[in-house]
């Protein structure tokens, strides 16, 4: 049956205190659907073992490389990993732990916290006040190379960020926060050899997860963050896991605001060749209209009884147009960012 894709009325959140996302009963808090422009949702999950999932994934791009460092906590396994491109050489490096039981990753209920995670063969940590943000990973044995990242991030206050409910039920709900464009700096040593971050060049950015899943689930995620010309402009787009809660997680930032976009984005592509050209495009409006051009495909695949996920996350360069509500265009040109459709029983 061919989908039939909608438009969404989708709440706007306008205090500005914390808001708890659970009820004391576990059940979802109504107060906290809809989106909102800050993090004020509190992820105070409760029970529900073992469908809650907790994650925070960073990743930073450069004209050379992509670093990219995540801790998650999905009840009965922790996972800490990161991995690297250089563009260049085309030498990519990946390192995964494993915790059992998500021993050792414990993840705050907020944006703002901090976490650490350590064993034999990585040691992280990540601290976030809010304006300013601290990642740090080593690893002695990086693919037989020495690791040494050291990176700050800076969230300017004027920065909104993309935080949406998604409530499938009262039972089964997920918050997330995706934040573009937060200057990177800082150094990455693999080996003997040093990529530095330019702050006034370089872009991070957040994916933070809070939630209570079902079992079996699918996503298409697609981000990037730029300048054209004296305007800093990101992107957010999903699909497939947004389904059936009357809400979506896409929108743009355009120089520090959001224009969250109440319509379902659409990714063109061939699961069985990954590597040729994706389309992206707004269902209804003019708002997005992108070509995604693959030049890495990673692929992270687990199969572990009853945890089983495959993501290929493409690695490339964007070009096309993206229409801000005030009717200014912006023409982007192989802006180097990311695709994914990623399949998990989890």
């Amino acid at each position: 049956m061919k989908k039939t894709y909608q438009k969404y009325i989708e709440n706007e959140i306008q205090q500005n205190t914390p808001i708890e996302t659970s009820l004391q009963d576990g059940r979802l808090n109504p107060e906290c659907a809809g989106w909102s422009r800050r993090a004020l949702q509190v992820s105070n999950l409760r029970g529900a073992w073992p469908r809650k999932k907790r994650w925070n994934y960073w990743c930073i791009v450069t004209p050379d490389f992509l670093f990219s460092v995540t801790l998650s906590n999905i009840d009965y396994l922790g996972l800490a990993f990161a991995y690297m491109l250089d563009f260049k050489s085309k030498l990519f490096i990946e390192q995964t732990s494993m915790a059992v039981l998500g021993r050792g990753c414990d993840l705050p209920e907020t944006v703002e916290g901090s976490a650490h995670f350590h064993d034999k063969e990585m040691d992280l940590s990540f601290s976030d006040d809010g304006h300013f943000i601290v990642i740090n990973l080593q690893s002695a044995n990086f693919k037989g190379k020495k690791l040494d990242a050291r990176i700050h991030l800076e969230r300017p206050e004027r920065t909104e960020s993309i935080n949406v409910m998604i409530p499938w039920n009262d039972e089964q709900y997920h918050f997330t926060s995706k934040q573009n464009c937060l200057p990177a700096g800082g150094t990455v040593q693999v080996g003997d050899r040093t990529y530095t971050l330019d702050p006034g060049r370089d872009f991070g950015c957040l994916d933070f997860g809070r939630g209570i899943w079902k079992y079996r689930t699918f996503w298409n995620w697609s981000s990037f963050s730029t300048r054209v010309g004296a305007d800093e402009v990101g992107i957010n787009l999903g699909a497939g896991w947004t389904e059936g809660s009357g809400a979506t997680e896409n929108g743009l930032l355009i120089n520090g605001r959001v224009e969250k976009l109440s319509e379902d984005v659409i990714f063109e592509y061939d699961p069985a060749h990954f590597m040729e050209p994706w389309k992206l495009h707004t269902a209804f409006s003019n708002q997005v209209n992108l070509v995604f051009t693959p030049f890495y495909e990673r692929v992270a695949k687990t199969d572990l009884w009853i945890l089983r996920s495959e993501a290929h996350q493409m690695i490339g360069s964007f070009s096309g147009k993206i229409n801000s509500l005030d009717g200014r265009s912006f023409h982007v040109q192989d802006v180097i960012g990311w695709a994914e459709d990623h399949q998990a029983r989890w």
